[in-house]
């Protein structure tokens, strides 16, 4: 399919305004930005479930009703150019890819075969590729993981719980659960031939759900890692059991049994990327992650008719939010590096609100995931609408972890 695009940017992008700041000449692209290492290729822009939360679907951008359902072979082939293009351009020695949706199964298994080809293909050999699928696991079976075998791809899968607490959200349009097929999915793909291409489990966070009967169910499946995720939301359309300005905090009171669970085990069984980046971050290092800490944005997503975006829960707050007006065709991806919005999401202290600013936890929260700090009339120059909880969670992680520390300390002394 042909590729068009304006070739430049909206000045209504998410997080810019005028006589916000701006990088249009490419030495000073260099100098500011940091260069995108995380790709998100939307290979399908469909879904065959209909979780109430989903922000694609069920939030303010509606823009997936315009796209193609699955992305053009031809349209991957440039990205996966482009891919390779900005690693050169920037001596990037790993990438990493995430085939995503809408359901990216959906695609088939005939159409990952060749996409995965033309994808490694077009990375120079000297630039690991990282390539992962998430999935809702509905359609994994033997014929797709013989594809995602010969062409080193991992799998996350989505997972909410028990399945009451599962089935609360994730079901097919009819209103019928899909716990027993993601069980069936999770059953293949632990089993001893496929065990290694386990990524771990996303979990999105519902306080209904009892936390530690969530995090038990999780770990029987034994996950390398585990995602848990708040669902999206902002100040003008709240997540589910946030007030804005309400100091209640749901959602810390649901994850706080679980650090301490996950912290006070003998051997932790897996890594929950939540607790472990603010542990880090705590500790002085530097974030892997938008969620936590003030590391640069360097994803980038790639939408199925080959439309540049910034990170795609962004659709979360407005129509339009995520978008750049720039597609693969347009050129390099030093030219959505020079988007003003996305320039903007790459200024760290610089670019949070002056409460964020002067907070006590400013270097671990980092004002919170972008997404959610967005406010009709105000943008995205606030405190996240999850500041409560966020400021609960992160004290709680410092108390821990600082008495730990002191008593090591008097143990050496």
């Amino acid at each position: 399919m042909p590729l068009t695009g304006p070739g430049t940017p909206s000045a209504g992008a998410a997080g810019w305004s005028p006589g916000g700041p701006t990088a249009s000449a490419p030495r000073e692209i260099e100098r500011r930005s940091e260069p995108f290492q995380q790709f998100i290729l939307k290979v399908v822009s469909r879904c065959n479930l209909s979780c109430d939360y989903c922000y694609v679907y069920e939030m303010a951008d509606q823009s997936w009703r315009q796209r193609p359902t699955v992305m053009a072979l031809d349209v991957l082939a440039v990205a996966a150019h482009r891919i390779g293009e900005h690693a050169n351009t920037h001596g990037l020695r790993a990438v990493r890819v995430i085939l995503h949706g809408g359901e990216p199964m959906l695609a088939g298994p005939e159409w990952l075969g060749e996409a995965l080809t033309i994808l490694r293909a077009a990375v120079p050999r000297r630039v690991s590729v990282n390539v992962t699928v998430q999935t809702n696991g509905l359609l994994l079976d033997d014929e797709i993981l013989a594809v995602l075998h010969r062409h080193r791809v991992r799998v996350g899968i989505s997972l909410d719980g028990p399945a009451a607490a599962h089935d609360r959200h994730r079901t097919y349009a009819s209103g019928r659960g899909s716990h027993a097929q993601v069980m069936a999915a999770l059953a293949l793909l632990g089993n001893e031939r496929h065990r290694g291409l386990f990524a771990g489990l996303l979990c999105v966070v519902d306080p209904a759900n009892d936390p530690l009967a969530v995090y038990e169910e999780l770990l029987r499946h034994a996950p390398p890692a585990v995602d848990f995720m708040l669902p999206h939301g902002t100040w003008s359309a709240p997540p589910p059991g946030r007030t804005p300005g309400d100091p209640g905090t749901p959602y810390a009171d649901w994850l706080i049994p679980v650090f301490d669970r996950w912290y006070e085990a003998p051997r932790r069984p897996t890594d929950v990327r939540l607790f472990s980046e603010i542990i880090h971050v705590l500790l002085g290092g530097r974030s892997g992650t938008e969620d936590i800490g003030l590391t640069p944005s360097s994803v980038l997503v790639i939408e199925t008719d080959g439309a540049l975006e910034q990170v795609d829960a962004l659709k979360a707050a407005y129509p339009g939010a995520p978008a750049t007006g720039l597609t693969v065709a347009d050129g390099p991806f030093d030219l959505a590096l020079g988007h003003p919005a996305v320039v903007a999401r790459q200024q760290g202290v610089a670019g949070l609100s002056a409460e964020c600013r002067r907070c006590e936890i400013r270097d671990v929260c980092g004002g919170g995931y972008y997404p959610h700090r967005y406010r009709a009339g105000s943008g995205f120059a606030n405190p996240s609408v999850y500041c409560p909880d966020l400021l609960a969670l992160i004290r709680h992680i410092r108390r821990r972890v600082h008495a730990d520390l002191a008593r090591l300390s008097r143990q050496v002394e």
